[in-house]
């Protein structure tokens, strides 16, 4: 699959998560997310818990600490949203370091945070336990429509082609002495997206061009050969759903109990 080798955050492994069925890691992974975002945000113990279970997941998984804080890198723009939140949301205040903070923002801030960063390490497991074929077909297991499947997969392809392209305008650009230390570049800059994204445009048109010439009627021919899930398989993912349920149902009651 081209493209893959430059996007793909799968990590070689031989454990057990690594050995399951992507349709079982998705179903999994999609069912404790939803878990996460039910929790009560009053419940802070039920979010340790949360976290409790993915780094589990992670140790199993034998995926290094560095590469999870990496990749949760991605939630910055959320961190500072929530940042923010404190400050803005009205109610109650309280005085956190001499500064009035909102209680409503500040409970509002830790929901986000939490929900973010546990959902974030959920799909950080499955991206690097699956490789990405074995998404799409997983995917296409679990009965998704054959379009998205197929716009999924196009996107796999040539997202990694796309990017190769800009690191070599990246090359033509110094080659010839430009050098982006000031904002007088940002024209430049631009004037470069612009031109990568007519060259990506003009090759998905040829590709296309070149599929309906060769019988492409909307769905790709052939289904990706997989073994069936055995019963253990979709136990061991219906379990950690479950285990998530407990934990949102259980911080919930705790919630009512106390009002």
């Amino acid at each position: 699959m081209g493209g893959v080798h430059v996007l793909d955050p799968y990590q070689p492994g031989h454990s057990v998560l690594h050995a399951m069925p992507a349709q079982c890691k998705i179903v999994a992974a999609f069912g404790y997310v939803i878990c996460v975002v039910v929790t009560p945000v009053t419940a802070g113990w039920a979010f340790g818990a949360h976290l409790l279970v993915l780094v589990t997941l992670c140790a199993v998984a034998r995926l290094r600490a560095l590469l999870v804080i990496r990749r949760l890198a991605l939630e910055l723009p959320f961190l500072a949203f929530a940042a923010a939140l404190p400050f803005v949301v009205p109610g109650p205040r309280v005085e956190v370091l001499g500064a009035g903070l909102s209680r409503p923002g500040l409970e509002q801030a830790f929901g986000l945070l939490a929900r973010a960063t546990l959902g974030l390490m959920t799909v950080i497991v499955l991206a690097a336990t699956t490789p990405a074929r074995d998404l799409l077909v997983g995917l296409e297991r679990l009965r998704l429509p054959p379009v998205i499947i197929a716009v999924a997969s196009f996107m796999i392809r040539y997202a990694g082609l796309v990017v190769d392209q800009m690191q070599r305008m990246a090359v033509a650009r110094r080659s010839r002495g430009h050098e982006p230390r000031s904002l007088r570049a940002t024209g430049v800059l631009a004037a470069s997206l612009g031109t990568l994204f007519i060259r990506s445009y003009e090759r998905g048109e040829r590709v296309h061009l070149a599929m309906l010439a060769r019988g492409y009627s909307g769905t790709l021919p052939g289904a990706l050969p997989t073994a069936a899930p055995r019963p253990v398989q979709w136990t061991l993912a219906g379990g950690l759903v479950v285990l998530g349920a407990a934990v949102a149902v259980t911080a919930r009651g705790t919630g009512l109990s106390a009002l």
